[in-house]
């Protein structure tokens, strides 16, 4: 037998129904009959959350009137009956009166069903009523659950609901608030609190913001950035490239071991000069000149940081110095470059390399040893003025040698602007050019004449190194003798990669290269100085396997760094020329593309685009002129005259 109570009315108890009536060999009655029976014609169902009136009965499909929507063919299960009717129209569900908290209070913490709190709480059961019902069960403050089964909320519960309601309702009002004095951009120190979403936007930390959200902007860390600046939060020398990119901006801070007890050559009555920029603060590479033959000086930070110590464990997990233009972070704690750079101390601790170098610019006679040196410091530009002088002299006429042998294994020169950024500590940003200088290329030559020199010894005594290369270029390279010839040949360079495998550096004219003469600064620096430690102090040295993971953990990290170092430059850049409204200069046109110029502005290292009246060649001066600058999107706006 299929039993349907007044209240029992959901989909499943209608297909019992049917399927009882299907096997019965003689019903009373048809299926039809038994929907109409079940869902008659004008009953009050639910669709959706939304009040619907039962037009025409069906099988598979039902036609119903919806509120606000109006007539839809629907399946029998999509609805719930929530009143039996008749209801000739929607517009009967009007509001009705009652005592809804009596019967909340006579039926606490009790089940009940649509109809019994009907007559409870409205004095009789229609369809009016039932609706009624129906919202008070949907707000939940009083009751929850089915059509079949209304749960009745006990005094405790109403009251937490109450409360929980009204703290909304206040935080609701207290949002409002904060919104129309942040479109008037008068804010109020308890304010605070609703601006939490914009920074870890702005440092690329979150993806969403319910401050952006509510003024209709789109949640980008620039729009974050944009509105932080507005409102004060941040000024413009707030850089967030670092903490959005994922670097550190704290040097490391733990106490350093003293120099192991080991012979060092004495080197200190060889004149030992660390050249520098100007402002440089971490010397770990100098120059001595004996006999013909040349030493470059290195800091020896691998006396300190063996494989695996703290030290090296934290420089792997940094990869390089992070180098921003309101200071460094280094990626050892700042003692060890107090206690090992060059020239710091009296007498500096190095890891010496002694080599000569043939007429035609080949190295022969490698020594390593562990030293002691003392050195003077000088700039590029004191030593510009000193090249006919000795040692000087000698060490760049044979760095000479050495490059005249790169340039013909096919070195690849180019010659664009280089600037140095730097913020005083007045917060002013400042821009100078790092010029050409012969005693610039002096000491890159003898650095990279070291690192040569390491790269075939290791690879002649089969000792493991990350070795750095350079695919040659896949397309033949033009000659380049001006800024857009330059410009289009450094786009055809690949990037240079380490290996374990050794192998040409096409962009140095090298058959054999390994960086290793800056330990304090580069982290695999630091693995190759460990590696000729180990193998001229006969201790066990890191295997291949070793090696590679040291590199791959390098690579992983040392990437953000340059890419954080290069966003921040760009940012100083903007804030120099907020700082700098008139700024006029100079630019040079390098590529065509598209409607536009793309323009470099030597002064600033600037490259950008810029919409131009006629025709200019490749390499045309341009007169330009700032007319705007957006910090967030790191662009400048100059108009060419």
């Amino acid at each position: 037998m299929c039993y349907t109570g007044a209240s029992s009315i959901m989909v499943t108890n209608l297909r019992l129904c049917l399927v009882q009536l299907w096997h019965t060999p003689t019903p009373s009655f048809t299926i039809i009959d038994m929907v109409e029976i079940t869902l008659k014609q004008n009953s009050l169902l639910l669709y959706k959350n939304k009040p619907a009136r039962l037009v025409k009965p069906g099988v598979k499909k039902i036609e119903i009137d919806v509120a606000e929507s109006g007539a839809a063919s629907v399946r029998p299960k999509d609805v719930v009956q929530i009143h039996p009717g008749p209801l000739q129209s929607l517009t009967e569900l009007r509001p009705v009166t009652g005592d809804v908290t009596t019967a909340w209070e006579l039926l606490a913490g009790e089940t009940t069903n649509l109809e019994e709190l009907a007559e409870l709480a409205f004095s009789e059961f229609t369809p009016a009523t039932a609706w009624a019902v129906w919202q008070l069960v949907e707000d939940g403050l009083y009751f929850y659950g089915t059509p079949e089964a209304v749960q009745v909320r006990t005094q405790a519960e109403v009251t937490q609901i109450k409360t929980a309601r009204a703290e909304k309702e206040a935080e609701e009002e207290a949002w409002a608030a904060f919104l129309a004095r942040l479109q008037e951009n008068k804010l109020i120190p308890e304010d605070g609190r609703f601006l939490q979403d914009l920074i870890p936007l702005a440092t690329d930390q979150s993806k969403q913001s319910k401050v952006l959200n509510a003024l209709n902007q789109a949640e980008t860390r620039e729009n974050a950035h944009a509105l932080l600046l507005k409102i004060g939060q941040w000024d413009e020398s707030h850089n967030p490239y670092p903490a959005r990119i994922g670097v550190t901006t704290r040097s490391p801070e733990f106490p350093l071991d003293d120099l192991p007890p080991e012979t060092r050559r004495d080197l200190t009555h060889l004149p030992a000069f660390a050249i520098d920029d100007e402002g440089s603060t971490d010397p770990d590479d100098a120059l001595s000149w004996q006999d013909g033959r040349l030493w470059v000086h290195i800091a020896d930070v691998a006396a300190l940081a063996p494989p695996d110590s703290l030290a090296d464990l934290e420089a792997r997990g940094r990869g390089a110095n992070l180098y921003l233009p309101e200071g460094t972070i280094t990626m050892l704690p700042p003692k060890a470059t107090a206690l090992l750079g060059l020239g710091l101390q009296e007498k500096s601790p190095a890891l010496s390399f002694g080599f000569t170098v043939s007429e035609i610019g080949e190295i022969s006679n490698l020594e390593i040893v562990p030293s002691w040196v003392c050195v003077t410091r000088l700039t590029y530009a004191e030593v510009e003025t000193r090249l006919d002088e000795e040692p000087f002299r000698s060490i760049f006429e044979t760095t000479q040698v050495y490059e005249r042998r790169r340039q013909e294994n096919g070195a690849i020169d180019i010659d664009l602007p280089e600037i140095r950024i730097k913020v005083n500590e007045m917060g002013q940003v400042e821009i100078r050019p790092l010029l050409r200088l012969r005693s610039r290329d002096m000491v890159r030559d003898a650095m990279l004449m070291t690192g040569e020199a390491v790269a075939r010894y290791a690879f002649e005594q089969g000792l493991p190194l990350p070795y750095t290369t350079q695919d040659a270029p896949t397309e033949p390279l033009e000659p380049a003798e001006t800024p857009s010839q330059f410009f289009a040949r450094r786009r055809l360079m690949s990037p240079s990669r380490q290996s374990t495998q050794p192998g040409a550096h096409a962009g140095l004219g090298m058959g054999f290269y390994a960086q290793a003469t800056s330990p304090l600064r580069r982290y695999l620096d630091l693995v190759v100085h460990q590696q000729l430690r180990a193998h001229i102090t006969g201790s066990t040295p890191l295997d291949e396997q070793e090696l590679m993971e040291r590199v791959g953990a390098a690579g992983a990290v040392s990437g953000d760094v340059r890419t954080a170092e290069r966003l921040s430059n760009r940012h100083w850049t903007m804030v120099y020329l907020l700082q700098n409204p008139d700024w006029t200069g100079e630019s040079i046109v390098i590529e065509k593309r598209g409607r536009k110029d793309v323009i470099l502005i030597p002064e600033l290292d600037l490259e950008t685009r810029i919409s131009m009246k006629g025709e200019r060649p490749l390499d045309s001066t341009v007169q330009l002129t700032l007319t705007g600058v957006d910090l967030p999107n790191l662009e400048a706006f100059f108009s060419a005259k």
